[in-house]
Order: structure tokens, then C-alpha cells, then sequence
């Protein structure tokens, strides 16, 4: 089986400085897609930016939590704060989503929202992820699932990384986080499946989220295994101030050095993997 990588900068469009990392590290040739927030301050710019890198495929970046909505206040008062943000409490409203049908309309209508939104960019709509995983509960997959077929959706990230990765956590939190979410990445699968998704077989980067550096990349690479395989990251041409309040710890510029390093680069090329995005596999 031969093996193919795709290697994805999440949050494009949440700060200039994202931007322009990414920016910088598709030139540099080992960044291959980017996941675009369709609601951030620095969409529009990052839109700019990826119709001029005509390599770089970009995809839906769904915010369902801890990020801003498309649609106003009024029309979605159970999802959003005064600001227009959602909330951090995935547990909680995991289970609001599931129990409450007035909730889940405006998550629908919201959902819905978004995927229009990318479609006003002319962009080439390569996948679709959620911001922090949350399309692991089966009703937000559920809807992203119908409403992605009206806008052409063919590929979906599944956030199932390998055991021996995982466990840079720690052995223990490892261990357990695989096991917990066996049956959901199971059942993720099984639906993508039905309805002719195409999907990874595997992502790096869950364990290692905001701190994913040369060293780590490489050792990714010496073990990259056949079959599909995402890499993603948080790059950012700065890290004096936290990009946003959650990612105080992230050391973007590590990333991004490690995505501009030529070590790096030496070590895709050497893995002889084909490049590209969710719509080249």
C-alpha cells in the first residue's frame, strides 16, 4: 500500500499571523492544506491569501465551540454569549445538543451558515473538520453530514491517532483517551462510510496539539506508516501574545519553524509518500 500525507494548518483565518504561516510555510512546500474558520477577524485575508497558493487545498474549519459564530445573536441565543462566541463547555452542551430540539435547530441553522459561508469564497471545498473534534458527537456529525451534501462535501478528518503517538501524553492518558473514543471513531467511520466520504486513516497532532516541532515532526515521519495520514498543526509567525485565550501554551512559531525546516522537508521527501490534500487521495 503506498503511502500518502497530508499535512493541514488548522485555525487559517483566525489571526493574521496564522495567515501568514501559512502563507509562508505552503511556499516552503511541506504545508499541503489548510482548515479556514469561516467566522474569524482574519477570514477575508486568509481567502486573500489561499487564491494566490493555488497548491494549497483548504477546507471547512467548523467552530461549534470556543470561537465565533456566523450568524447574529438574535437568530441563535442558545449557542452564542453577547459577543457572539461560543462557549468551552463541550461536555455540557454535547449533551444540550443531543436533548434539546430548539438547540439543535439553530446548531443546524448555524452549521448550515458556515458551509454557505465557504461557498461565497469560491475556494475548492477539500474537507471539512470541527474545531477541537467536536464532530465526534454523533448528532453534530449527523448534520454536518446532511447539510456537507448540499455544499459538495466529500472528505471528512477523523481524529484517531495511533496508540504509540497518543501516549506522548502520557502512558496512562494515552492509553485511556484511545479506549474512550474507540466506539465514536468506530461509529464515525461506519457513517462516513454509508455515505461515500472519503477519510484518513490516521491524524498526528491530537497529542501534541500547539507543540508539534521538528524533532516531533520527524520522528512522525521515520514511522510513517501506509495509507493515509494527516499531520496538523497551530503555525503562527508570532507567539508574543496568545493567538487566542485557550492557546496561551501553543508555541506557534515552533511549528511553523518546523514547517519551514529543510530537515523537514528532506524527511517528506524521503518517505516517498504522495502530497496533497483530502481531494487528491
Amino acid at each position: 500500500m503506498k503511502k500518502f500525507l497530508i499535512v493541514t494548518a488548522d485555525d487559517f483565518g483566525l489571526h493574521e499571523a496564522v495567515n501568514e504561516a501559512v502563507d509562508r510555510a505552503s511556499a516552503a512546500g511541506v504545508l499541503t492544506a489548510a482548515s479556514l474558520m469561516v467566522g474569524a477577524p482574519a477570514t477575508a485575508a486568509a481567502v486573500r491569501i489561499a487564491r494566490h497558493l493555488p497548491q494549497l487545498r483548504v477546507g471547512l474549519h467548523l467552530v461549534l465551540a470556543d470561537g465565533w459564530a456566523v450568524l447574529p445573536r438574535r437568530l441563535i441565543p442558545a449557542l452564542v454569549d453577547s459577543d457572539g462566541r461560543f462557549g468551552n463547555r463541550m461536555f455540557v452542551d454535547g449533551v444540550r445538543y443531543f436533548a434539546l430540539p430548539g438547540v439543535r435547530s439553530q446548531l443546524e441553522a448555524e452549521i448550515r451558515a458556515q458551509f454557505a459561508a465557504f461557498a461565497r469564497t469560491g475556494l475548492q471545498l477539500d474537507h471539512v473538520n470541527t474545531h477541537k473534534h467536536f464532530h465526534l458527537h454523533p448528532t453534530l456529525l449527523n448534520m454536518i453530514l446532511r447539510i456537507g451534501r448540499e455544499f459538495g462535501m466529500r472528505a471528512v478528518r477523523v481524529p484517531q491517532e495511533p496508540l504509540w503517538f497518543a501516549r506522548r501524553g502520557g502512558v496512562m492518558a494515552g492509553a485511556a483517551s484511545t479506549a474512550l473514543l474507540a466506539p465514536w471513531l468506530a461509529l464515525m467511520k461506519s457513517r462516513l462510510r454509508a455515505q461515500g466520504i472519503t477519510f484518513n486513516d490516521r491524524v498526528f497532532g491530537i497529542a501534541c496539539s500547539g507543540s508539534l516541532d521538528e524533532q516531533t515532526f520527524l520522528e512522525i515521519l521515520a514511522r510513517l506508516p501506509p495509507g493515509s495520514s494527516e499531520i496538523y498543526l497551530h503555525p503562527a509567525t508570532r507567539a508574543e501574545t496568545a493567538i487566542a485565550p485557550s492557546m496561551a501554551e501553543y508555541r506557534h512559531t515552533d511549528e511553523l519553524a518546523a514547517l519551514l525546516s529543510a530537515r523537514v522537508l528532506e524527511a517528506v521527501t524521503a518517505t516517498n509518500a504522495i502530497r496533497g490534500g483530502y481531494c487528491d487521495l
